[in-house]
């Protein structure tokens, strides 16, 4: 039986598949379970610095699969106390979704917490949560404000109307739209430019700019300025 989630290594790159495109990418506990295991292995693996996460066949992700949703333990598929938010936000590498098509509900949430967006014009993205009855989990109701802005997130969490490719770039949810087939290239060579960057570099950068979500501008600022002198005191001995 094929696995629900792919992993293959190329060049620095760690790619994970979602495996179920018959079922739309939806996610079940033995989905969750691969790709928390996948992100944490290519996370500890010196070879790969990037990872890059997208879906096989039509699809990106259609959310959690409401016909294992009474049976699944989706919440802590491995019985560890992580979910997806916590196996994320210890991945100290760039994540990068190349998202091939809709990205509904579960599967917006699963976008939403990764670093940025590469969108094919055949993407859209929905949030479904209230048409459904399901409780979003994984962050919808603060990031996607982060994303897109109070006033259209209330909008699109309350209609559950989707948002389009373009939409999605004039609003600011995802980074670019490339036609289908130029998808994976494109996000490959966004990759590779990473790869070009110090490893370390690219690790302090994601920390500084992640740091504004903490706390306040002043602050942000004060940190970066004194990890700057610190630099330019080490670099100076």
């Amino acid at each position: 039986m094929e696995k629900p989630v792919l992993l293959n290594k190329e060049d620095g790159i760690a790619w994970l598949t979602l495996n179920r495109p018959a079922r739309s990418n939806a996610i079940t506990q033995d989905l969750l379970v691969h790709l928390y295991n996948y992100i944490e292995m290519a996370s500890e693996d010196e070879e790969i610095r990037v990872l890059i996460i997208t879906g096989q066949g039509k699809s990106f992700c259609s959310g959690i699969d409401l016909a294992v949703l009474e049976k699944d333990n989706i919440f802590d598929p491995r019985n560890d106390g992580l979910d997806f938010p916590d196996i994320i936000a210890a991945c100290k590498k760039p994540v990068i979704g190349a998202v091939n098509g809709p990205a509904i509900t579960g599967g917006l949430e699963l976008a939403l917490n990764l670093d940025f967006l590469i969108a094919s014009e055949n993407a859209f993205f929905a949030d479904t949560h209230a048409r459904v009855g399901i409780h979003p989990g994984w962050g919808m109701s603060q990031l996607l404000q982060q994303a897109i802005g109070v006033r259209m997130a209330k909008q699109v969490s309350l209609t559950c109307q989707p948002i389009m490719a373009e939409q999605a770039l004039r609003l600011g949810l995802v980074n670019e739209v490339v036609p289908q087939d130029e998808l994976l290239p494109r996000v490959k060579e966004i990759a590779m430019h990473i790869l070009d960057g110090k490893p370390d570099m690219i690790s302090l950068m994601m920390n500084l700019i992640e740091y504004r979500n903490k706390t306040t501008l002043d602050d942000a600022y004060s940190h970066e300025r004194s990890g700057f002198r610190k630099f330019i005191y080490e670099f100076q001995k």
